[in-house]
Parts: structure tokens; C-alpha cells; sequence
């Protein structure tokens, strides 16, 4: 199922709570020192266009088709944005209060790639660090870059394929919708690294209910990266 959609116009005193100190630190971890998302629910701005697929809300960019994987009952297991030949897969995953994730989940994903056999190399990004990947595929070597971004309780995860693997300014619109990513983390307790719930957008739902009266949910699968 693919979705397009035009571009949108786009501390305390000294006697505070473990409990809200806590949240403090969480906060601080949010985004990144410029000021740019991926944001939490609670400090997004509000004056954009966004595609609501329940744990992530992503921007409206113009050119930038939302391929998203559901199953019947419409429970989404894979997201990929794709603009040219270019693509940005995107996971969002429970974390602890009080420290990110990034670090531990990059180093085991640097783990499993040495493992098969892939060559790596951590660089430092726009959002820190990121781990830069070749993988053999049987179109031949690809190229990976993944980005992790902890916030208040949740992490990010973005896998870049294309040319924005090896060149982060070939990102383009994708980067502009990592940028203006949104989570709803909601309040339920979650373990550690357990992915958010998605969903399909509601009015994805809708034309999918119209058109298949007996309750099959077609699907497209998304570019594997």
C-alpha cells in the first residue's frame, strides 16, 4: 500500500523528584542540540501535515511515497519511505526513562553485519553516531546507513539504502522526514526494545473496508532495506 502526499507550510529547582529529574534527563536526549526531530507527541509543532500510523507520524513530503506493510488485521510491520532511488526504513522501539539505546542496539547490529560477512564503519552524523554497511544481496553489494535517535522512552531507527547510504546530502526529502518525524510513545509500560504499535491511517482503512466488503486487506510489499 502506498501513500503520497504534497508538502505541508510547513530547569528546576533543586529538590525535584527522582521521578521527574528522570524525565529531565530523557528530555535532554529528545533531539538533537539544533533543534530539529525526529520530536516527541508532546513537543511537536503543530503546523504540519503528517501521516498518522499511530506510533509514528510522518511528514507530508511532496515526492516521497509511504510504502507501508500491513497484515489483516491491519497491524503494520514494516515502513519504507522511498523518493527516487532512494529509501529510509523506519522502526520506533520502547526505551528506558532515563538513557538511550542507540549505542547498545548500533554496536549489535555492527555485530550481526561482521557476522554475515558485511563490511562496516561507524562514522559520526548529523544525529551522532551511525554505522555504515555494505551487504551482499543477490542484486549484487548495497550499501546501508542506519541512524538511531533516542528520545524521552522511545529510539528511532532509520536504515537509509541508495545513494543517501553513502552520501548523507543525497537524502534529500527523506532526511526532511526524519527531520520532522513524530512519536506517540504513549503512557503503558513497555520492555525495553520492543517496537511501538503501528496501525494503517484511518482513512486507509476506510477505502481498504469500501473496497474489500469481506474483509481482505490488500497489501504491497515495500523495498526490503
Amino acid at each position: 500500500m502506498i501513500f503520497s502526499r504534497k508538502r505541508a507550510e510547513r530547569h528546576a529547582g533543586d529538590e525535584r523528584s527522582t521521578e521527574v529529574l528522570e524525565d529531565l534527563q530523557a528530555e535532554e536526549t529528545a533531539s538533537p542540540a539544533s533543534g530539529r526531530g525526529p520530536y516527541d507527541i508532546s513537543e511537536a509543532p503543530s503546523d504540519v501535515a503528517r501521516l498518522d500510523l499511530g506510533s509514528l507520524h510522518i511528514p507530508a513530503i511532496a515526492d516521497v511515497e509511504v510504502r507501508v506493510q500491513a497484515d489483516q488485521q491491519g497491524v503494520v510491520q514494516q515502513v519504507v519511505l522511498v523518493h527516487g532511488q532512494n529509501a529510509l526504513q523506519l522502526g520506533v522501539f520502547a526505551a528506558p526513562r532515563s538513557e538511550g539505546i542507540w549505542d547498545e542496539v548500533r554496536e549489535e547490529i555492527r555485530q550481526s553485519l561482521l557476522a554475515d560477512g558485511a563490511a562496516t564503519q561507524e562514522v559520526e552524523g548529523e544525529y551522532g553516531p551511525e554505522l555504515r554497511a555494505q551487504v551482499r544481496t543477490p542484486d549484487g553489494p548495497t550499501d546501508l546507513r542506519f541512524v538511531g535517535i533516542d528520545g524521552p522512552r522511545w529510539m528511532v531507527r532509520g536504515v537509509f539504502q541508495g545513494a543517501a547510504a553513502v552520501d548523507p546530502v543525497a537524502a534529500g526529502p527523506l532526511a526532511v522526514c526524519l527531520e520532522g518525524l513524530v512519536v506517540d510513545r504513549g503512557q503503558e509500560a513497555k520492555p525495553v526494545r520492543e517496537p511501538l504499535p503501528l496501525r494503517l491511517p484511518r482513512e486507509a482503512t476506510d477505502e481498504s473496508a469500501a473496497a474489500n466488503p469481506d474483509g481482505g486487506r490488500p497489501t504491497e510489499q515495500p523495498r526490503q532495506v
